[in-house]
């Protein structure tokens, strides 16, 4: 498939799981691709092992105003334009409200708000300016609440509504906005909750797939083949809206 050649994807959070199976999915359908990632080492070994024709490796703190800018400049100078944008860069920080510092609330909060918020203003300019762009949010099933995630609920939950206003905001300059959330993904930041819990990470999925009616756990590239439909020509009628990816899950 090459529903993205001549198209440029930049993906946030990229050098491994959600973020790295997206570029990956984006790459094999034709896009440039450039991989955004805290460190610049990582992000440019999971560039080069995407099998691209062009994909970057770049470094960025999307929660840090110049270096979004910086980010975005290499990649228009490198790459030459942004036509997708996946935020995908996440922490955690879990913990029950009455032992969540401040702290673990601003890391998340940075993280995703501010750094979707920052990302998404500095990609705007050229999407508008082309009158055609295509941004996706990362939100979680979260959103609707989870005990130990406070901030991160918040987040996720704020993530829906920025997604929204930027769909009405962007829309009438040709740009589409959506989000994803996913339900439990084999990752490992879901790993790490699972020990948090008290769980070996198998239990923890084995347990999480019992509860789930397709019986299964996701795996990153389940959010992959969504990201690739939204932000297609093919969704072009599609924006402003949170496509819940769980497994019935939540149903």
């Amino acid at each position: 498939m090459s529903r993205y050649e001549g198209r440029v994807a930049v993906v946030t959070g990229a050098a491994r799981g959600i973020g790295a199976a997206t570029a990956r999915r984006f790459a094999d359908e034709g896009a440039a691709v450039a991989v955004l990632d805290l460190d610049q080492e990582s992000a440019a070994a999971t560039a080069a092992g995407l099998g691209a024709a062009q994909a970057i490796g770049v470094a960025c703190n999307v929660s840090d105003a110049a270096s979004v800018e910086a980010a975005v400049a290499s990649v228009v100078e490198q790459l030459g334009q942004v036509d997708v944008l996946v935020n995908n860069a996440g922490v955690t920080r879990d913990n029950l409200l009455f032992k969540m510092t401040e702290e673990d609330w601003d890391a998340v909060m940075g993280v995703h708000l501010k750094g979707s918020f920052l990302m998404s203003r500095e990609v705007q300019k050229h999407m508008v300016k082309a009158k055609y762009g295509k941004i996706l949010n990362l939100s979680s099933v979260s959103a609707l609440g989870n005990r130990g995630q406070a901030n991160y609920s918040a987040a996720k939950m704020g993530l829906q509504g920025f997604t929204r206003t930027l769909a009405i905001e962007l829309g009438p300059f040709g740009v589409n906005v959506n989000a994803i959330a996913p339900g439990f993904i084999v990752t490992d930041m879901t790993d790490a909750t699972a020990r948090r819990v008290g769980m070996e990470p198998e239990a923890y999925r084995e347990a999480a797939a019992a509860a789930t009616p397709v019986r299964r756990v996701g795996q990153p590239a389940d959010i992959a083949a969504t990201a690739a439909f939204l932000c297609s020509d093919e969704a072009s009628f599609i924006t402003g809206q949170t496509l819940y990816v769980d497994g019935g899950a939540k149903i």
